[in-house]
């Protein structure tokens, strides 16, 4: 079941999507895909970075031992098909395909068996990075560096799906998620140790290898199989 947010006549809508109409307390809104909004509001956006071989291996890091973390603030959501500003202060932007799973309730402390009950549906992330800048936090939390969307796919097991990645129409990144060093449940669990989660919240689990640069006019499309398809494209600045 896919769960989807719209804003409607002013107000915020929440409720099941057909990739027609959001049906929410008995009303049905028709809408396109691209009227949709970010699927949650997220208090924040907990990323996992380093979380396959592959990209050990290409970017020439040591395996980390537990999940290696870092946290996005809310003013990096935006919404798919919203457009993505190249950002003033860097001449090195990069893109990076990511599952994400949206947490459905106040937690914390939990086992790897009590997280798929915690969990309300998985979505897609584009961990946009600045990366001539100094420092994680310079680099990744800044206005719009987290695209998410476009649903919350609640039927999905997140262990073992393909994804992929086009810019353009070229296919940059191709995996799958069995690759990862820390599986989804794994990371939750490791993350519920340290955060108490609340609703809305993300965590996502790392890009596969080949993230790369983008420009102004470059089109992002990041498929995960069971999920849908996250799609952007960079503008230039108007500031």
């Amino acid at each position: 079941m896919r769960l989807a947010r719209a804003e409607i006549d002013g107000q915020v809508v929440s409720g099941t999507y057909d990739g027609e109409c959001i049906e929410s307390e008995d009303e049905r809104f028709r809408l396109p895909e691209t009227d949709l909004l970010a699927p949650c509001e997220p208090t924040a956006l907990y990323c996992v970075g380093r979380n396959y071989a592959e990209t050990l291996d290409q970017m020439e890091y040591d395996r980390p031992e537990e999940p290696d973390f870092f946290i996005k603030p809310p003013v990096s959501a935006i919404a798919h098909h919203d457009p993505i500003e190249y950002p003033t202060f860097t001449e090195e932007f990069t893109y990076a395909g990511e599952l994400a799973a949206v947490i459905d309730e106040r937690c914390t402390r939990l086992s790897d068996g009590e997280v798929p009950a915690a969990i309300r549906g998985y979505t897609i992330m584009n961990d946009l990075d600045a990366l001539d800048q100094q420092g994680r936090t310079a680099r990744k939390a800044f206005d719009g560096s987290g695209p998410i969307g476009p649903w919350i796919e609640t039927d999905l097991d997140p262990r073992g799906i393909e994804m992929h990645t086009e810019i353009n129409g070229e296919r940059r990144q191709e995996a799958n998620t069995e690759s990862m060093l820390f599986d989804p449940y794994e990371v939750v669990s490791y993350l519920s140790e340290r955060f108490t989660f609340q609703p809305g919240d993300v965590v996502a689990f790392g890009s596969p290898a080949n993230p790369g640069l983008i420009e102004p006019g470059d089109r992002i499309e990041i498929t995960y199989e069971g999920v849908g398809t996250l799609v952007n494209e960079v503008v230039p600045s108007r500031a």
